[in-house]
């Protein structure tokens, strides 16, 4: 997968790189300040698909620059098993995203009030939000230094 004849993949990764901390730590605003949920549930759904569609096409794309460039296999072979696991935990922390946007509700702005509802699954999704975001951020943090070694040495 190439861009204007460049690889696809250091391209793409910069989406995962910029919008997977503020998804998390957006998930992380959104679990723990109940008062910001009418502002940040929308945005909080919206970084998270745009993070896991990003991360699969990341996925995708560094698989088709391996196959361009088989002599690094070695090099890459780590990066490759941690973009993986980003991949497989950016797409769970966007269904779990979802689903705190349905079942925490919150004080809203919104003179309708629509959306302030709870739900008695709040308590869990809140802990599975939480458990999330942060597994999104190790993951990131673990598959970006593993490719910036393989990049830099």
């Amino acid at each position: 997968m190439e861009l204007n004849g460049l690889p696809l993949h250091p391209l793409v990764v910069h989406a995962v790189v910029v919008l997977g901390p503020l998804a998390a730590l957006t998930g992380l605003a959104y679990a723990f300040v109940p008062r910001w949920r009418w502002l940040l549930r929308w945005p909080l759904v919206a970084l998270s698909v745009v993070t896991a569609v990003a991360a699969v096409v990341a996925t995708q794309s560094g698989e088709s620059l391996l196959e361009a460039r088989p002599e690094l296999e070695q090099l890459v072979e780590e990066h490759e098993e941690r973009g993986e696991l980003l991949r497989n935990v950016a797409l769970g922390y966007a269904i779990v995203s979802l689903v705190a946007a349905w079942a925490l509700g919150g004080v809203s702005a919104l003179a309708s009030g629509k959306g302030a509802r709870e739900t008695r699954f709040g308590v869990p999704v809140l802990v599975v939000l939480a458990i999330g975001a942060v597994a999104l951020l190790v993951t990131l943090f673990l598959a970006g230094e593993s490719g910036a070694r393989a990049v830099w040495g």
